[in-house]
């Protein structure tokens, strides 16, 4: 159960006090103008991971600088029509594993696309995506990666990516709409992603970090 030092109503009326710098809409528009100029279309190659009740795809889509980063997408088996996109962002030092370990969304009816983080995996769960950009010293771990310039900054192009693997979800025939969700730093990829790719509408889903934000119809 989490705690909270604010009382439910205050919480959802609540504003962070840091002001945001001069030029961030530009920075961002700039960044993800480039991102949107070198994308190609994305890569799905089927899976057989030998379950029945789910369908797996292996993708590749571009996301910071044009370059590749994998996702899983798994769907219910034998279902037709439009479905719902839940896009999934992961917690720190961990990757996106394999498809077996993403069963519950496509388990309740729901498309499943599971951004693999670029650099990440081998904490707790393996990746495939790798970080090809490099940086300046740094303590050990993603977070100064790169801090001393924004252009250079890690978490710059792995924001990047979250807002392509939400496009991404989009651009699929069947999408309905599109969700993202994450827990702790795949929280902060959700927030990050939903505010950058707009327009969307805010719904929490849980506490403990996790964001669930319903995207309008594409």
């Amino acid at each position: 159960m989490a705690l909270f030092d604010l009382p439910l109503a205050d919480l959802r009326q609540h504003r962070c006090a840091t002001p945001e710098p001069a030029d961030f809409d530009a920075f961002w528009a700039g960044t993800l103008d480039e991102a949107r100029r070198l994308a190609a279309p994305a890569v799905l190659s089927p899976v057989d991971t030998g379950l029945r009740a789910v369908d797996t795809t292996d993708v590749t889509f571009t996301g910071f600088g044009g370059q590749p980063v994998k996702a899983w997408l798994n769907r219910p088996a034998d279902v037709e029509g439009p479905l719902p996109v839940v896009v999934e962002f992961i917690g720190y030092g961990g990757g996106r594993g394999y498809p077996h370990d993403w069963l519950l969304w496509s388990a309740a009816g729901y498309a499943h696309l599971v951004m693999d983080t670029r650099g990440q995996g081998g904490g707790w769960r393996a990746g495939d995506t790798p970080d090809p950009d490099g940086s300046g010293p740094q303590t050990p771990g993603f977070l100064t990666r790169g801090v001393l310039d924004p252009q250079t900054y890690y978490y710059r192009r792995l924001i990047t990516d979250a807002v392509r693997a939400v496009e991404t979800a989009r651009a699929l025939p069947f999408a309905s709409h599109v969700l993202v969700s994450g827990i702790s730093q795949g929280g902060g990829l959700a927030l990050a992603a939903a505010g950058l790719s707009s327009p969307v509408t805010s719904r929490a889903s849980s506490p403990a970090c996790r964001s669930c934000v319903t995207s309008a119809a594409r």
